[in-house]
């Protein structure tokens, strides 16, 4: 008389256990947070020479929604270069920031990075990962500036150079499955390129400058290479000259290192240039932008970044 209050019974707890099984399916294998990825590279005025303490109030906090993954940039040839972690997006990312893969330790400076990111989010491309790796006066062309080489195949520095530090933090950062530290899966989709490079080249070699059309074409053909898009949108940062040499040009050959970067662009349909720096005023250095300028080329870089995405997505 009990045997079919035991089979209802049984019939129940089977079909609670068939319910149960795809929730606790999706417990434990939840779907992952999709994160454009951005690779901004160059030399110092992308690594960046604002200072945190010039920002208004409004841009001296993190950045909601994005994580940023800035590799150490060391000489060629020294070990631990491009090493790095992941964090949330802040101001201290700049010159004088460092990182041994471990922890991070932010300086009181900023790049374009800083208004890049936060450009994305108040435009609702989120969340974003930057990959930042840049050095201050390294050159496309080997043996140029003595700051390091972006030259894949240069021998100097036994064998490693700037080429092979940021291959090193696109790895690392691109293998690294949980980067906002949230317990679930991310997945990295890369996105684009944002290039601020060219001075040193520019500065005294004619052979350099000569070279740079050259050189630029094969770095971003690598850099899309180990991001694994063929067609991955850039977009090149004009370099500008603050006039501070005997000529009217403290760089000697800027006018032929803007006008590749120009070419190159108008020849490469996924291509964008930001011109924005011709207006730039200049630290005492001569060199490096004002707090604002950074302020500016981070803006303009991410709102051609995303003009550029809507008439060749990857």
């Amino acid at each position: 008389m009990f045997r079919p209050l035991i089979r209802r019974t049984c019939l129940a707890l089977a079909a609670a256990a068939a319910l149960a099984t795809p929730l606790q399916a999706q417990t434990a294998s939840p779907a992952p947070t999709v994160y454009k990825v951005w690779f901004l590279g160059g030399q110092s005025n992308m690594e960046g020479f604002g200072f945190t303490a010039e920002l208004p109030a409004a841009l001296r906090g993190p950045v909601p929604g994005v994580m940023i993954f800035n590799g150490q940039a060391l000489s060629d040839g020294q070990a631990g270069g491009g090493l790095g972690l992941w964090a949330p997006l802040s101001p201290g990312f700049g010159t004088g920031f460092s990182t041994d893969g471990q922890r991070n330790s932010l300086s009181d400076r900023f790049g374009p990075e800083l208004t890049f990111g936060r450009r994305l989010a108040e435009r609702g491309a989120l969340p974003v990962a930057l990959v930042k790796f840049a050095r201050g006066g390294s050159s496309l062309m080997a043996g140029v500036s003595g700051f390091g080489t972006w030259n894949p195949s240069s021998a100097e520095g036994n064998g490693r150079n700037q080429y092979d530090s940021a291959l090193t933090t696109i790895r690392t950062a691109l293998e690294t499955r949980d980067i906002d530290g949230d317990g679930r899966p991310d997945r990295l989709e890369p996105a684009g390129i944002i290039w601020m490079q060219g001075e040193a080249d520019a500065y005294q070699r004619a052979d350099a400058a000569a070279a740079y059309p050259a050189n630029l074409d094969r770095l971003m053909g690598l850099l899309r290479a180990a991001l694994r898009v063929d067609d991955l949108p850039v977009v090149i940062g004009r370099i500008a000259d603050s006039g501070a040499g005997p000529n009217g040009l403290l760089m000697t050959y800027s006018p032929q290192v803007q006008k590749a970067q120009a070419d190159w662009v108008a020849a490469d349909r996924c291509a964008a240039l930001v011109s924005v720096t011709k207006d730039f005023q200049f630290l005492p250095d001569h060199w490096h932008y004002l707090t604002a300028n950074y302020v500016t080329l981070g803006t303009a870089f991410a709102d051609a970044a995303l003009d550029l995405q809507t008439r060749c997505a990857p």
